[in-house]
């Protein structure tokens, strides 16, 4: 909590908060390690069924969060610079609900106080992705999601 007694996502810009407030805006739903595919043509961008193998598709968290960039060199770093121009982040991530002035869902960890209401409510890909290691990337185009 902030001096005023209003929460410190509401109270400070997302440039001032420091690494652990920055981290538990992450809500844990997955999302933005799904592999996803862009038309070129149009640029818009697929969302697919298909998880980054270092995905615990159990938790929703990374499996090797720390060395994430060693393993994995494609990994995008959310940073309150870059919010804007990844257009692929989901309307129900906290980064960009924040990044828009608007406020988080009841579901949030940081509303709840759980970690589990991301998933009760059916925003994580928990038990709805196949984690990467199984398919094959000539055959994403086969796993996208339909909405």
């Amino acid at each position: 909590m902030h001096l005023d007694g209003k929460p410190y996502w509401k109270t400070k810009a997302i440039e001032n908060m420091d690494r652990d407030e920055w981290e538990a805006l992450c809500d844990g739903c997955g999302k933005c390690c799904l592999e996803k595919l862009k038309d070129e043509a149009t640029g818009e961008v697929f969302y697919t069924y298909v998880s980054c193998r270092f995905l615990d598709t159990v938790s929703c968290r990374c499996k090797v969060y720390e060395s994430r960039f060693d393993k994995a060199p494609d990994c995008i770093v959310i940073t309150p610079g870059n919010i804007k121009d990844l257009t692929w982040l989901p309307d129900t991530c906290a980064y960009r609900i924040i990044y828009d002035a608007a406020e988080l869902e009841e579901w949030h960890p940081l509303v709840s106080g759980d970690p589990e209401t991301v998933h009760e409510a059916g925003i994580s890909v928990r038990d709805k992705v196949v984690p990467g290691d199984y398919v094959h990337p000539d055959d994403l185009e086969g796993y996208i999601q339909n909405s």
